[in-house]
């Protein structure tokens, strides 16, 4: 069995006690469901699903950073929008991110309404 390391970094707020920012095991890291929260007010950046976006990219490459990590090392993402209507924004900035060889991925709508929140990117990632 392949010890498991908690990957935490001050960039990025701090989550609930219920979960960590990432796990790192097995040569992978399991990036947990990751918001457009800003680290230093805890506020949900951005009011557009693209600025959402970005701000929740801007926080998984920091985590990723923190753990040896990168997004050219992202082999699959899940993507959870609060509104269906968000697909084609949350593209537009997704590309951006990802102008390459994107990896493999799923998108769903949030069944749990959050004030304020348009999405959220969970990913597994190479060590």
């Amino acid at each position: 069995m392949s010890a498991r390391e908690i990957i935490y970094t001050s960039q990025v707020a701090t989550p609930p006690p219920m979960f960590s920012q990432a796990v790192k095991a097995a040569g992978l890291i399991f990036v947990s469901g990751t918001t457009p929260t800003d680290a230093k007010s805890g506020a949900f950046k951005g009011h557009t699903i693209q600025e959402q976006t970005h701000q929740v990219m801007r926080n998984i490459s920091a985590i990723l950073r923190s753990a040896g990590s990168s997004l050219e090392k992202v082999v699959s993402a899940t993507v959870i929008l609060d509104d269906g209507a968000d697909f084609e924004g949350m593209n537009e900035e997704w590309l951006k991110w990802f102008p390459n060889k994107p990896p493999a991925r799923q998108v769903t709508q949030l069944s749990v309404k959050i004030e304020g929140l348009k999405v959220s990117v969970a990913c597994i990632a190479l060590a």
